[in-house]
């Protein structure tokens, strides 16, 4: 079952088969690796860890998680619980396993619709995009969907926003650019409320988290859904462009720190050999991945599941 705001909804029989295909650089990058360097292994040895560590940090696993395997090897080795390089590849598994499995917050769960969910990201990073399918994902779990575009800053951002409207069918709360995002906001939650919408998807201004004055902006808005909705937002969803592996981290750090995150939305996983980003980002951030990107299409836009995710790197 995948959880919802709104309760649980039946699993997608294919997520394993399309989480595959969407990893497949990461697989190539990281399990294909391992198993060069494990191959034809029987000794544990410095040369081999030093092999591991290359690999493991090479995909953007990330220093600290890296240290804590190599660190559970030599345990592990120490106490004579493993003395065989074969079976390094399970501990490892295992151990980027436990790590997703510890991020993994309950959604909040809304009794009373509209569930406010805001989604925040530097530009670039595929924001506007993630709405758009999260908005058809929404639809297809059988909701209601309002989107809000509170990216006033860039007029096309607004028209982006309405062209995945248009493609979704879901209208699009606006006003003209420049607006104050906060009364866009007001006005888009105001209207979900009497109209019973299950889902306020509010899209805000792409901004480097260095802009003080935005992300301040951000905290505004915070206080603005929760003035009409009591408990809004119900999720703050960071999206993050896979492809910039370690530089991301320092963009969710800031994000968190002054718009209250709650998950993140990995953008183009497909497109990147440094899928292990999704292990920092939990190791890190201790926050969970809620969705992944793993493709151009509409309906590619996946729930993330630790378990499914782990099989989809390391299963055949």
């Amino acid at each position: 079952m995948i959880q919802t705001l709104f309760g649980s909804v039946e699993q997608e029989p294919t997520l394993l088969e399309r989480l595959k295909s969407g990893v497949e650089k990461t697989r190539a990058g990281l399990v294909s690796r391992l198993e060069d360097a494990l191959a034809g292994k029987k000794e544990i040895d410095a040369d081999l860890l030093d092999e591991l560590e290359y690999t493991l940090i090479s995909a953007d696993i990330g220093v600290n998680t890296t240290n804590e395997i190599l660190e559970r090897i030599r345990q592990q080795v120490n106490r004579k619980l493993v003395g065989d390089a074969a079976e390094l590849r399970g501990l490892i598994q295992q151990h980027l396993l436990e790590i997703l499995q510890s991020t993994e917050g309950p959604i909040p769960h809304v009794d009373e619709p509209p569930a406010v969910v805001m989604v925040v990201g530097v530009n670039g990073a595929g924001k506007t995009t993630s709405i758009g399918k999260l908005a058809h994902r929404y639809k297809a779990e059988g909701r209601t969907v309002l989107l809000c575009a509170a990216d006033t800053f860039r007029a096309a951002a607004i028209e982006q926003l309405e062209i995945w409207g248009e493609r979704t069918a879901t209208e699009v709360v606006r006003q003209k650019p420049g607006a104050d995002p906060s009364a866009v906001l007001f006005d888009a939650v105001h209207a979900a409320r009497a109209r019973k919408t299950d889902y306020v998807i509010v899209d805000t201004a792409g901004r480097l988290q260095t802009k003080a004055n935005l992300m301040a902006e951000l905290e505004k808005m915070r206080r603005t859904a929760g003035r009409v909705i009591p408990g809004a937002p119900h999720e703050v969803l960071l999206v993050l462009d896979a492809t910039t592996g370690q530089n991301g981290l320092e963009q969710a750090r800031r994000f968190t720190e002054t718009s209250g995150v709650t998950g993140i939305i990995l953008a183009k996983l497909d497109g990147t050999a440094k899928g292990g980003v999704v292990i920092a980002i939990a190791r890190e951030l201790n926050l969970p991945i809620r969705y992944v990107g793993i493709g151009e299409k509409i309906e590619d836009l996946l729930p993330f599941d630790p378990e499914k995710f782990i099989q989809s790197l390391f299963e055949k």
